[in-house]
């Protein structure tokens, strides 16, 4: 008799074909029967050692986050209800060209103090690895949810070059070769930049181009968060479409937003660029989250000679106040780079998180509020928060618009991914309700996409994209990653005012077969594992 029947679900296969009904038969991790409108044919019904009634349920693939910041989560908190809840089965890691492999020790402790802000500094975690393979080793001993990762630009360059402000050497760029061939190799799944961080930002096109080069021979994708998406955000769309066609690599636009007064209402220009790329044979994907507030660290905003060198010049810097002169200057007159090359707005700058519990209460108040009630400029607060926190301060960015946002996340090559921050006392609801939000807010609620074509967004799209051959979708013989949702109460409950809440509409979410929710409950299992590149 097999493992588990769900019974009379609504099937929403993720292909973007109308539902049906079905019952769905699970064995051994896979699914291996499916019986459609099995009440109504009058043949015979299968049955298992354990049967769901999933009567007024969606049955769909399990939710793929493209963009996740999990790294160090996912090896803290073996709960994960963050992603579990929201139906996402799958994580993808490495982001923003800034993770923990390939790695030395120097770099490794460079690397923790650079991304405190987006993960912590670890000190809960035993970094026992330093290779892309050795890390998803230890994703493999047990996880919450399947986790598949990119190699990390800026930490490749941070690994051979360091974190000047110079063209990598030719031995170099040899040596970052090797180490992204290597890291495919052991299992990575592409290559991402953060081109607004250090020391990734430090790094020219014809670079770049040679690592995608890489990247395009093991069958492995880029994913740029590229060099600005303010002002100049459509050069800079541009420049990683042409830069990608040069290199002949698959490119995935990471949290491919138009942000800042300077972009209101120019979603209609991305999208022109994009398709007309696509028409010429461009292989190209996206991703979005589906508020309009982005969140990063406020070290994130600085100029770029101003972070050079890593976390220790940057505070030497901070505590020249003639140096410290020249960040504000560039900061709040000139644009910095760090800020998208737009004049800061600080009444649009929340603090979501400090890593310092003295400083927790600067938490939910942006830094303008924060300074009229000490009476100083907003920038000596800034300043203050950034040397006192070691710059491990996180932020609420308010500078998205909504009509772009729903523009984008109708566009064909669209995927959903929550970029979602698990650290800081308030952090983006998004790490918590990206998933539900689209399927409630907007689906059911607004109708900008049908729940079969959101569906394919956040499933089979990004497994195509991810080259995985089983997942991605409810069929015989695929993984039974799949997520069991209520289509009339399905919603996010993660709030600004409380972004921890858990979603609502959400009773079962299976990995591998096996219950991580249950009635509603995330159960003790772990049946997540490293997910690796399929050979080309």
């Amino acid at each position: 008799m097999d493992q588990l029947v769900i019974r009379d679900a609504d099937v929403v296969d993720g292909s973007g074909a109308p539902s049906y009904r079905a019952d769905v038969v699970i064995h051994q991790g896979r699914i291996v029967q499916i019986v459609k409108e099995a009440a109504a044919s009058g043949c015979q019904r299968p049955r298992a050692m354990r049967e769901l009634d999933a009567e007024g349920l969606v049955l769909s693939p399990g939710f793929i986050d493209m963009h996740a910041h999990s790294d160090l989560a996912l090896l803290r908190d073996p709960d994960h209800s963050a992603k579990a809840a929201q139906g996402v089965t799958l994580e993808v890691l490495g982001q923003d060209g800034l993770s923990y492999a390939p790695v030395d020790d120097r770099t490794l402790e460079e690397v923790r103090r650079a991304i405190t802000g987006w993960n912590g500094y670890g000190d809960d975690i035993d970094f026992d690895w330093r290779s892309v393979g050795e890390y998803l080793d230890r994703l493999d001993r047990g996880i919450a949810v399947n986790a598949a990762y990119l190699i990390p630009q800026g930490t490749v360059r941070a690994l051979v070059v360091g974190w000047e402000d110079r063209p990598a050497t030719p031995g170099e760029l040899d040596r970052m070769r090797q180490l992204v061939a290597e890291g495919l190799e052991q299992g990575a799944v592409g290559l991402s930049s953060g081109l607004t961080y250090t020391p990734g930002m430090y790094a020219e096109n014809a670079e770049l181009t040679e690592l995608c080069k890489v990247v395009a021979s093991y069958g492995g994708y880029y994913c740029p968060h590229h060099r600005s998406y303010g002002a100049g955000a459509l050069e800079a769309y541009a420049e990683m479409v042409a830069l990608t066609r040069e290199a002949g690599c698959p490119l995935h636009l990471a949290h491919a937003t138009m942000n800042f007064g300077v972009n209101k209402g120019r979603a209609p220009e991305l999208l022109t660029l994009l398709d007309d790329a696509l028409d010429a044979g461009a292989d190209i994907t996206l991703d979005t989250y589906p508020y309009t507030p982005g969140s990063t660290t406020l070290a994130a905003l600085l100029p770029s000679w101003a972070s050079e060198g890593g976390p220790a010049s940057v505070l030497a810097r901070l505590a020249d106040p003639a140096t410290a002169a020249r960040v504000r200057h560039d900061l709040e007159v000139t644009g910095a780079d760090g800020c998208h090359g737009v004049p800061v707005e600080w009444e649009t700058i929340e603090i979501s998180g400090v890593s310092d519990p003295k400083l927790a209460h600067h938490v939910g108040h942006t830094v303008r509020k924060l300074a009229d009630e000490r009476g100083e400029e907003p920038w000596t607060t800034a300043h203050r928060l950034l040397v006192e926190d070691r710059l491990g301060t996180t932020i609420l960015q308010h500078v998205g618009h909504e009509d772009n946002v729903r523009a984008i996340m109708r566009h064909r090559a669209h995927t959903g991914g929550s970029d979602g921050i698990l650290q800081g006392t308030k952090p983006h609801p998004r790490a918590y309700g990206t998933f539900p939000r689209y399927l409630g807010h907007y689906v059911r609620e607004l109708g900008v996409l049908s729940l079969e074509e959101c569906v394919a967004r956040l499933t089979a799209r990004p497994a195509a994209r991810l080259r995985l051959p089983d997942r991605g979708l409810v069929r015989e013989g695929y993984r039974a990653d799949l997520v069991l949702f209520d289509p009339e109460t399905v919603g996010a409950g993660s709030t600004f005012a409380a972004p921890r809440t858990l979603p609502t509409g959400i009773p079962y979410v299976l990995v591998d077969g096996r219950f991580v929710v249950e009635d509603g409950r995330r159960t003790d299992v772990l049946a997540g594992r490293a997910v690796r590149r399929t050979p080309v």
